[in-house]
């Protein structure tokens, strides 16, 4: 490696670090740093960057490495469902766009073939920014993710025939009949490819691989099929960043999947950096100063007719306005292949070098601004619901079609559409417990309806939604919503609706505990926190650790992280309600030959032995309330015990316990 490009890393990381060090105490995207560090950076400011073909070669290895990570997540299943949206959706938003463009850029005073040529660029959108984004907020599965993925799929596709298109602007002599029937032959090949590799090929060979235990092995051999298809793709006119995409999605269905995805991760992020970094050395500062009302005008246009031609095309796709308003935020934006082509443009004499340097800006502008807009894009939506707008409107073209809710009580309802809400919902109806779904996802809410299930499609953060669901009269409701201020609207909205009922949250991270305790939660799960303690409960039981011992261990380590909350808000003081929060009811079955049966209560001492209290005992239909200490109890009694989670499970142990 030569010493400028090393010099060159050295400096990018020095000051992207400072830089983010500084965005982040703001909780502005690390994106947008990385953007401003290329500016500084770059030959138009400092002029700190000398090896910038490097480093834009390292860029464009980051794209090639963040769209194979997306491939990987996405999966070819979920593709073929979205292929109407990929070829209908995305047709129309990449030609309406032009078009419209090409009229706009008319008042510009350029020529009609540098307006055509302008109305392709900007009617791009950027994939490596878009998805990068709809990964780090979990969306890229959600029903505006994948109408928003389907489009940027199609606008990749159609990188081929603009190059074609832009030839035939610069009067290169092009044989259209012959390059169009070449082009449709590598598409299909490409696709046939594609699918072959996901249903036999790939996941036989990734197994012999996996069978030689060898982790190195395996990784390169995920590197070589990423970039040995992204090459393949290059070679056949299309870009790297389609051919990494593609090749992700032959691996998705792997069971060795999951195992690349974790690996690729840290190093997509360190790549994918360069290529933000690269495109911020792009802009011309000074001509941004000299032509600053041009620019903001222009950025202006752009943002405002994409967003609501975008908008109109997910609306048209069924979607409501809220969907509508995210797609169109989401695409508002110039896209990293309308750099190539402009190159392209810009050398064949298309675009004259001042129309060159506008792109520029108006291109890195509007992806420094994404970050942003994708920030305001939900508090936009609930405004504009807040606006007497009509039904159709609102609910979109295609609304589903809701079913009939019997009048539930003391029933369960789940919220959430994340695969633990689900696959609750699944393990629900095996057990014959009587619950409804909440589920903020059309696509996904119409699945589960077409099963049988009972589900209200909606945002539970609104009353009416769970009016519908009963949530006022169950006696259960879980909450699992990965971001924290839905889930503690949600959770809120609840507690005002039923003030008896039993919230279950699960938590982003343990530090969020604290909030929704306090906001009305009765028991709330940290995911990361359980699944450690399932891990170190798995641990104890292979050393041998005696079960009762094991749960004593996972008991106090709960309490620990669930009880620091309370600890900090009283500052020292303590208050009989502390006691009280720790204190559950729970129902425990006599078993059959257990130290228990067949004695009394006043026998077994249940209160001094393990500290709990026996408040009802249930023997087949008929409830025994406030046992005397001579009941006697039977094998599958269920006796309703008082206790703090440690009593439980000593009583629990007693009630088990098998007589020697």
């Amino acid at each position: 490696m030569e010493l400028a490009i090393l010099k060159d890393i050295v400096l990018i990381f020095a000051l992207s670090t400072l830089v983010n060090l500084v965005f982040t105490r703001f909780r502005i995207p690390t994106v947008v740093g990385y953007l401003l560090t290329g500016i500084i950076a770059g030959p138009h400011l400092l002029s700190l960057v000398s090896a910038r073909y490097q480093i834009e070669l390292i860029a464009e290895i980051g794209v090639v490495l963040l769209l194979f990570t997306i491939g990987m997540e996405f999966s070819l299943k979920h593709l073929l469902k979205i292929r109407r949206i990929v070829f209908f959706g995305g047709l129309l938003q990449v030609f309406v766009t032009a078009g419209v463009f090409v009229v706009a850029t008319h008042f510009y005073g350029i020529d009609w073939k540098a307006a055509a040529f302008f109305g392709f660029l900007l009617a791009l959108s950027s994939s490596a920014l878009v998805l990068k984004l709809l990964q780090e907020r979990s969306e890229l599965t959600s029903n505006y993710g994948r109408t928003v993925l389907g489009i940027l799929i199609f606008q990749d596709l159609m990188v081929v025939p603009l190059i074609l298109f832009s030839n035939i602007l610069a009067g290169n002599s092009v044989n259209i009949p012959v390059e169009l029937l070449i082009m449709s032959l590598k598409v299909i090949f490409i696709l046939g490819l594609v699918y072959a590799g996901n249903k036999w090929l790939l996941p036989k060979l990734l197994h012999l691989i996996a069978m030689t235990k060898n982790q190195e092995l395996f990784i390169m051999s995920i590197f070589l099929i990423c970039f040995a298809v992204a090459l393949l793709t290059s070679k056949l006119g299309m870009s790297l960043a389609l051919g990494a995409f593609l090749a992700g999605l032959m691996i998705s269905d792997s069971e060795y999947s999951h195992n690349a995805f974790g690996n690729f991760l840290p190093i997509k992020d360190v790549f994918a950096s360069f290529f933000f970094v690269s495109i911020g050395m792009l802009v011309e500062i000074s001509f941004i100063i000299e032509n600053y009302k041009l620019v903001l005008i222009s950025v202006l246009m752009v943002i405002i007719l994409k967003s609501l031609i975008a908008g109109g095309v997910g609306f048209l796709l069924g979607h409501t306005l809220k969907g509508t308003v995210l797609i169109g935020l989401a695409l508002s934006q110039v896209g990293e292949f309308s750099f190539i082509l402009a190159k392209i443009g810009f050398s064949n004499s298309i675009l004259s070098d001042y129309f060159y340097h506008l792109f520029l800006a108006i291109a890195v502008v509007t992806m420094a601004l994404t970050p942003l807009l994708f920030h305001v894009s939900v508090p936009l939506s609930n405004l504009l619901l807040k606006l007497p707008l009509p039904g159709f409107l609102v609910n979109g073209l295609f609304p589903l079609k809701e079913i009939e809710i019997p009048d539930f009580s003391n029933h369960l309802v789940i919220i959430g559409k994340d695969a633990s809400a689900i696959k609750l919902s699944i393990m629900a109806k095996y057990n014959n417990l009587r619950h409804v779904s909440v589920i903020f996802d059309p696509s996904l809410a119409k699945e589960k309806m077409n099963e049988g299930d009972l589900v209200v499609y909606g945002d539970a953060t609104n009353e009416s939604v769970l009016k519908k669901a009963y949530a006022d009269k169950a006696d259960i409701v879980v909450v699992s919503v990965g971001k924290i201020v839905p889930c503690m609207a949600i959770v809120e909205k609840v507690r005002q609706l039923n003030k008896n009922a039993y919230i279950l949250v699960r938590a982003p991270r343990i530090v969020n505990i604290e909030q929704l305790y306090r906001i009305g939660a009765d028991q709330v799960l940290a995911e990361k926190l359980e699944i450690a303690i399932d891990l170190l409960n798995r641990i104890l039981l292979k050393r041998l650790v005696p079960q009762n011992e094991v749960n004593r261990i996972l008991t106090r380590i709960r309490n620990f992280n669930l009880g620091v909350f309370s600890e900090k808000d009283m500052a020292g003081k303590t208050s009989i309600l502390d006691e009280f929060s720790n204190i559950n009811i729970t129902a425990v079955k006599v078993e059959p030959d257990s130290a228990a049966e067949g004695r009394s209560l006043i026998e077994i001492d249940l209160r001094k032995t393990t500290g709990v209290t026996v408040l009802a005992i249930r023997r087949g239909s008929d409830v025994i309330e406030h046992p005397v200490p001579e009941t006697v109890l039977n094998k599958n009694d269920i006796a309703y015990l008082l206790g703090n989670p440690e009593q439980i499970n000593f009583a629990s142990e007693l009630l088990h316990q098998k007589i020697k």
